[in-house]
């Protein structure tokens, strides 16, 4: 087996996991043109609004990057162990500047804090408070995360977050996340975890027998019922095609209409008005649309790989934190 390539100083380059994240970077610019540019043209009166905005967005990642690259001591990163609350706390509080002047409203909901000319979601630093705060739990219990307080304690860390994500911002999604980061997270740092098993199997019923209710007992129709409605539209969205189900709805026209290779880069049909929000949520559907499911399953591929890396690197990391 050949030897892994070593820097000046050493120690192991992953080229692997750069050229993925390059990669993945380039074909993220291009499909963000591709598929803002009609909208960005229409609304901004400039093709290139949100390329420049996800551009600038970009260069600041790299340069973010190259200076973490050149931080060689990993006791610089065991540091952040020292400052797990305060971060942990900090990010917690700007879920409450949603509720001040700096909340910003975008399509209805106040999601989004913005100061001066940047702009972002608390949802976002709450999910890295919250993985640093629980890292730093798991390796200041070590053995003892087997015991049931020790993950009693760990949720409870998890579960403040995501409630406040919930009621403070309404982002059922993000507190789902942050639950789900924290489950995972307790499997991975818990030296005994069959007890989580049996939890999970239960939750699995308990959501089953949720859904089976739902679908059997309440109304589609009903307004009250706006969470639920995204179930039934999600089961039939023909049924709220007009509605609910119109997002879906197009979203499978413009991935069946794909057909294997696309209509090719800049050739889709549904991005120019017919899908809401096509350069964010629905993004996926376009690149089906223009590069087909060839084009799809390359991306899909890229990002098992680079979750396959950031394994590898886990793996090897020096300590549980």
């Amino acid at each position: 087996m050949k030897k892994p390539e070593l820097t000046k100083k050493g120690q192991f380059f992953d080229y692997s996991t750069l050229i993925i994240v390059f990669v993945l970077l380039a074909f993220g610019l291009v499909m963000i043109y591709s598929t803002s540019s009609y909208s960005a043209a229409a609304t901004y009166g400039d093709s290139a609004f949100y390329f420049k905005k996800q551009l600038m967005a970009t260069l600041l990642g790299l340069a973010a990057m190259m200076i973490m690259s050149n931080v060689q001591d990993i006791k610089f990163f065991q540091k952040i162990y020292r400052f797990a609350v305060p971060v942990y706390v900090i990010t917690i509080l700007t879920v409450f500047l949603v509720k001040t002047g700096l909340g910003l409203d975008v399509k209805g909901a106040t999601r989004w804090v913005k100061i001066g000319p940047l702009s972002f979601q608390p949802a976002e630093a709450v999910k890295l408070g919250t993985i640093i705060i629980l890292a730093a739990f798991a390796s200041f219990s070590g053995k003892y995360m087997a015991k049931t307080r020790q993950n009693i304690f760990f949720l409870i860390i998890a579960l403040i977050p995501a409630l406040l994500l919930f009621v403070i911002t309404n982002n059922l999604s993000s507190a789902i996340i942050v639950v789900g980061i924290a489950y995972i997270m307790l499997i991975v740092s818990n030296p005994r975890p069959k007890w989580i098993y049996v939890v999970s199997i239960i939750g699995v019923v308990a959501v089953t027998a949720l859904l089976v209710y739902v679908f059997n007992n309440l109304d589609p129709t009903s307004d009250s019922n706006f969470r639920f409605k995204r179930l039934f539209a999600w089961r039939d969205p023909e049924h709220f095609a007009s509605e609910t189900g119109y997002q879906t709805i197009q979203a499978m026209y413009a991935i069946g209409s794909g057909g294997f290779f696309g209509k090719g880069l800049g050739n889709s049909i549904q991005k120019l008005g017919f899908i809401p929000e096509a350069h964010n949520d629905m993004i996926f559907s376009i690149v089906c649309e223009e590069l087909g499911l060839f084009g799809a399953i390359c991306i899909i591929i890229l990002f098992i790989l680079l979750i396959y890396r950031f394994m590898v690197v886990a793996n090897n990391a020096p300590d549980l934190f």
